[in-house]
């Protein structure tokens, strides 16, 4: 390895790479867990040393045995520590002060089990952190390098012999997966460059790891398996490295059905639910995010040849022998809002001078025709030039499993182009697989995997500007025309807005009637359910009955809360309203989020999020995203609402997260009136926590 700096480089070298390792707790019995390393390591013939650790015995497994980690000749450069939880903490401090670099920690029992645990783990972070040993686990199953047989894991599915090596790198917060990885990637022909259990993260995270495995030259792509997004910051700054250095990054992510983030003081927090911010979160980051297990291992061919890049268009082709089976990627790819492009007549006169067979509507169905080698060949010759398509899916029927010279020589013997080229094979036809995997073709058994490798690598999105860190420790709340003061300093603009005192309202108005009044006050955040607002004031002597309204509603719904002053506003009515929010979220960091406004925020949920900040640009792909704006877009007719001023606001308030000195954890206008095309945009209530 080279260029890596010394602390990485250490990390990596210890992990993947390491001289010698200590298995302490190793036991004799190769059937229980404790004894699983030890045989792993030496039938996968790894030339490092391997020092067992027991004091019971003189010999484990035929070989000598230590009676500690103290009594062995030499430092060993990881230490695999197999023993009950409660020798862990001991045995890790031991490790410590002999200066072992890395100790993985197989037991469980910490945090996860109640006080007692916990407090364990917070000894082990301690341990790390004065002392900088690092430590893999709790909860880890191991390490496995295939390509120098360190096979350092307690994985009962290690136990399979002849484990193919490959150059992408597997981290998983679950340690069964990482053996359900590899019985499954063997059976495509699929290998690894490294796989490890990260366990509970007590110290190294997925993203630690990760980044100190970068300048690894065996590594050309990440495969995550992801439970949370802890440590999101360290994952963020691997993701972001990883982008920038053309590796990709692929991942699955547990959780699309959880429960929705904790509910914070906006609707920012209810509506941007975890996973939708976890979904922003990794395709802002360049991440490969998929839905299908499956897909795990067929993707990766495809994130490499179609490189992470700013796109304007996601079309597809489709030529296929099968015309059912075509039909089925159309329909999958359709779900999930990925374009099949039918052929341009300019390429359909191609096809035609060429000879080649069949119709093309939709896809080009070649029909039996397509089975032979020559037809297929140059069909997709002329579609892989054709300006219309941005890749290109060959569907094959049962040609794939009995004559693959057919069909699927003419695929692999196209590989070489600059556009992508993606097999989907409808019959079972693993020798043909094989083949395709071999000549790094993305390939697909299944049309749901097919499309959700191709709409997951479109999907992921060339990271943006990155938020300045600010620690909030006790947020408040501004009340509302403090929050309108803020917003002014962001150039987000909002409607005229004047202050009395509760029990004087004003003879006049800096503006004209008719207007709205609410409560004014830091301790009332949601004014409706307080009777805090009256609309419709039309003169003087409504303003006041409305000042006297409010009195009483504070009196009877909210006794005890202090509020001494009023906010009249003119009433305002845009073509739609909307809601744009910032957050700091505690794992993602500062998001922003725009959703359909008003009465319907939080019934249809119709939301587009990214990492803050965003560019005008950005702001303008939110827009798109969000249907109920289509309504203002000028389509049959309708009046064009002032999106472009949307876009310019989205962007604005997004640019809290680079500014730390404004220490705001949450900031949500709702709502946002969107005004004719040519008249901007109009904040009429703000929310803002600030610590």
């Amino acid at each position: 390895m080279t260029s890596m700096n010394s602390t990485t480089s250490d990390l990596c070298k210890a992990l993947l790479y390491p001289g010698s390792v200590a298995l302490v707790g190793a036991s004799d019995d190769t059937k229980k867990t404790g004894g699983r390393p030890q045989q792993f390591l030496r039938r996968a013939g790894f030339a490092g040393k391997v020092y067992p650790i027991n004091p019971n015995r003189a010999q484990v497994q035929g070989e000598q045995a230590w009676p500690s980690l103290a009594a062995l000749p030499e430092v060993p450069d990881q230490v695999f520590v197999l023993s009950p939880t409660d020798t862990v903490v001991d045995t890790v401090r031991e490790c410590a002060r002999l200066g072992v670099k890395l100790v993985t920690v197989l037991a469980s029992g910490f945090s996860e089990t109640g006080p007692e645990g916990a407090a364990r783990e917070a000894e082990l972070r301690t341990i790390a952190r004065e002392t900088g040993i690092r430590i893999l686990g709790p909860s880890s199953l191991g390490v496995v390098n295939p390509s120098n047989g360190l096979m350092l894991t307690a994985n009962a599915a290690f136990a399979e012999p002849d484990m193919p090596a490959g150059k992408v790198f597997v981290a998983s917060h679950s340690g069964s997966m990482i053996g359900a990885l590899v019985s499954r990637g063997k059976a495509r022909g699929v290998g690894f460059a490294g796989l490890v259990s990260v366990g509970s993260e007590v110290d190294l995270s997925v993203g630690e790891i990760c980044a100190a495995t970068l300048d690894d030259p065996h590594i050309e792509g990440y495969v995550l398996f992801l439970e949370s997004l802890h440590h999101g910051d360290k994952l963020q700054a691997f993701a972001r490295e990883a982008a920038q250095r053309g590796k990709p990054v692929v991942a699955y992510k547990l959780g699309r059905s959880g429960a929705a983030a904790e509910m914070s003081a906006t609707h920012t927090g209810a509506l941007a639910g975890e996973d939708d911010i976890a979904d922003a979160f990794l395709k802002d980051l360049g991440v490969v995010r998929v839905d299908m297990l499956e897909t795990l291992f067929e993707v990766m061919p495809l994130a490499q040849k179609l490189p992470l890049a700013p796109r304007a268009t996601k079309r597809v082709g489709v030529v296929t022998t099968t015309g059912g089976g075509a039909a089925m990627v159309v329909d999958q790819l359709g779900i999930r809002d990925v374009t099949v492009e039918m052929v341009s007549p300019e390429t359909l006169a191609q096809l035609q001078a060429a000879d080649i067979p069949g119709t093309a509507g939709r896809v080009l169905d070649l029909t039996l025709a397509g089975t032979k080698y020559e037809v297929m060949k140059k069909a997709l010759d002329i579609l892989l030039e054709a300006p219309e398509f941005d890749l290109v899916v060959a569907v094959v029927g049962s040609s794939a499993r009995f004559q693959p010279d057919l069909a699927v020589k003419p695929i692999i013997d196209s590989a070489g182009h600059d556009k992508p080229l993606v097999a989907m094979l409808v019959p079972d036809a693993p020798h043909a697989l094989a083949q395709l995997t071999q000549a790094q073709i993305p390939c697909f058994r299944t049309p749901e995997a097919c499309a959700d490798a191709i709409a997951a690598v479109f999907a992921r999105r060339v990271p943006g500007g990155k938020a300045q860190p600010v620690q909030i420790q006790h947020p408040h709340a501004l009340k509302e025309s403090d929050a309108y003061a803020l917003l002014d300093t962001l150039k987000v603009p909002h409607a005229a807005a004047a202050t009395f005192p509760i029990g004087s309202p004003p003879a006049q108005l800096p503006f004209d009637y008719p207007v709205v009044a609410k409560v004014c006050s830091a301790d009332i955040q949601h004014k409706t359910e307080v009777g805090g607002v009256v609309l419709g004031i039309q003169n003087a002597a409504q303003l006041g009955e409305a000042f006297a309204t409010l009195r009483r509603n504070l009196q009877e719904r909210a006794p005890g809360i202090v509020c001494d002053e009023v906010l009249v506003q003119p009433m305002r009515k845009g073509l739609t309203e909307v809601l744009v929010g910032y957050r700091v979220d505690v794992d993602a960091g500062p998001i922003i989020m725009l959703a359909a406004g008003g009465i319907w925020a939080e019934v249809m949920k119709d939301r587009s999020i990214r990492l803050a900040p965003v560019t005008v640009e950005v702001a303008r792909t939110m827009i798109d995203e969000v249907k109920m704006l289509k309504t203002v877009t000028g389509l049959r007719g309708t009046k064009k609402g002032d999106l472009e001023a949307l876009a310019h606001t989205i962007a604005n308030l997004s640019q809290l997260a680079v500014r730390p000195e404004l220490q705001v954890s949450e900031a949500e206008v709702n709502p946002l009136m969107v005004m004719p095309e040519g008249e901007g945009v109009l904040a009429v209530d703000a929310l803002i926590l600030q610590g």
